[in-house]
């Protein structure tokens, strides 16, 4: 009999998994039931809760950039604008762009490119925009305040009003040098229409050297200043704008003679480009809030069942654990089967915290997508609670037990109406008193990414229930652990 290497290989497979088989009853030691780690679960651990202003933050550097206006029953009313830097054109032919002599404006569209994210109403309100000239060069400026009101011209040089369509591709007539004009689909956006005069005078009739090198544009053109307006009785919104690319612009449309036949006039395009890379875009915010919102705020506020989350650097709340260490001193008691040395171990620990039902958390101000929970460090500086310290390549090696973002938690749970994160490591190093509770603080996220800062990449809000005893839903901290004696 003959065998082939596939026959033996199999053969050999086959008598190893034999010899391994036993009875699955004795894999493994019988415990006797006092040397079992047994698992319990504590609910009643106090979890309190403020509402905050939150910190004030930067307006530039942003994934996206806030802009509208919305009036919300709860909370009150929420603005944004923006200031932004208007740059020279990159040509690689010239050192300055070249109007050309007895060059004359045809019209000029200031282009803003919308984000696919919008907080508000985009079915019924109308919303308003006015452009302003800047008074003070904004490259100039070493820090940009979301709270700062740049100071602008009061003459408006350009006006939008109409709906948004934030998702829907802007169809515009394309210059073609030496062709006819086409009919090209471009990426959404908000098209202002500006004042010819505005640009003849700040831009066109200026000189060779005003245009020859961007710090020279900046000092005299300043910038411009973009602003909303109510749109009541309409509820209104925030749209996001997108600058980190090629598509924000001033657009100039303009007539000048013909190279060969000075008769004829040519109309050309020219794009002054407007992005985060190439100048600074500062976004504003300012909240008018409601009394009940104020009352919250105040010195001693009132007692409710509630607090208030906001984004645009709006409103957070600190939370905090005040008699954590009363339950590990508890669960040291001999009355609870405890000595000095016992200790606690948490196997899972969840920070539940559940949107109030009494109040109305529906479109067009749906409860916030993603929440952010961090705390204060030593300092008061914010810092990631240790199962959300992921590091930074070659920056930064975070923390060894940090979770995923999915595992991490803090997005909304639209059938049960609730956030959970995740803070196990967190809840053991306060126990162990390797860390202390320097401050714990919720605030709404950007639903796709996380804000250690706070947010102005969104604008959505949640009113959440605080914590109780015996609570149905509330916030509340569940800890899983084992007492280990």
């Amino acid at each position: 009999m003959k065998f082939t290497k596939q026959d033996l290989l199999t053969m050999l497979i086959g008598l190893f998994l034999f010899a391994s088989c036993k009875d699955s009853n004795t894999i493994g030691l019988d415990l006797d039931k006092a040397d079992q780690i047994q698992g319990d679960l504590v609910d009643s651990v106090t979890v309190t809760s403020q509402t905050l202003r939150d910190d004030v933050t930067s307006g530039v550097s942003l994934a996206r950039y806030p802009f509208g206006f919305m009036t919300d029953g709860v909370f009150g009313t929420s603005s944004a604008n923006l200031a932004m830097a208007v740059s020279i054109p990159a040509n690689v032919d010239y050192s300055t762009y070249k109007f050309g002599p007895n060059a004359l404006i045809d019209s000029a569209v200031l282009v803003l490119p919308y984000t696919s994210q919008v907080y508000g109403d985009t079915a019924t309100s109308v919303y308003t925009a006015n452009v302003y000239q800047l008074t003070n060069d904004l490259s100039k400026e070493t820090t940009y305040p979301i709270t700062k009101d740049w100071p602008a011209s009061t003459t408006s040089v350009g006006t939008f009003s109409g709906k948004i369509k934030p998702t829907t591709k802007t169809s515009i007539t394309a210059i073609v040098p030496g062709g006819p004009d086409t009919l090209v689909k471009v990426v959404p956006q908000m098209r202002i229409k500006l004042t010819n005069s505005f640009i003849q005078t700040n831009i066109m009739d200026k000189d060779s050297l005003t245009l020859s090198k961007a710090n020279n544009f900046f000092k005299s053109f300043k910038g411009l200043k973009v602003s909303a307006s109510s749109t009541a009785p309409a509820k209104g919104g925030i749209m996001f704008f997108n600058f980190a690319g090629t598509d924000g612009k001033l657009e100039i449309y303009y007539k000048k003679p013909n190279a060969t036949t000075p008769t004829t006039k040519d109309t050309v395009a020219v794009s002054f480009p407007i992005g985060s890379t190439l100048s600074p875009v500062s976004a504003s915010v300012n909240h008018g809030y409601t009394q009940v919102i104020l009352d919250q705020l105040s010195a001693n506020p009132p007692a409710t069942d509630v607090t208030y989350l906001q984004a645009l650097a709006g409103l957070k709340n600190k939370i905090s654990f005040p008699y954590l260490k009363n339950f590990v001193a508890d669960r040291k008691k001999s009355e609870n089967g405890g000595n000095p040395n016992t200790k606690i171990i948490v196997n899972k620990a969840e920070l539940v915290i559940d949107l109030n039902s009494n109040v109305t958390d529906i479109v067009p101000f749906s409860a916030a997508q993603r929440l952010a929970l961090y705390r204060f460090d030593l300092a008061g500086q914010r810092v990631n609670v240790p199962d959300n310290d992921n590091g930074v390549q070659n920056v930064y090696a975070g923390d060894p037990r940090a979770l995923g973002e999915t595992l991490f938690g803090g997005y909304f749970d639209s059938v049960r109406n609730r956030y959970i994160f995740t803070i196990t490591s967190y809840i053991q190093d306060l126990l162990d008193g390797k860390t202390s509770d320097y401050g714990t603080f919720l605030a709404p996220s950007s639903p796709t990414e996380f804000n250690l800062t706070p947010s102005v990449t969104s604008a959505a809000r949640s009113i959440i229930n605080k914590h109780k005893k015996n609570p149905a839903s509330g916030l509340k901290l569940n800890i899983f652990y084992t007492q280990i004696n």
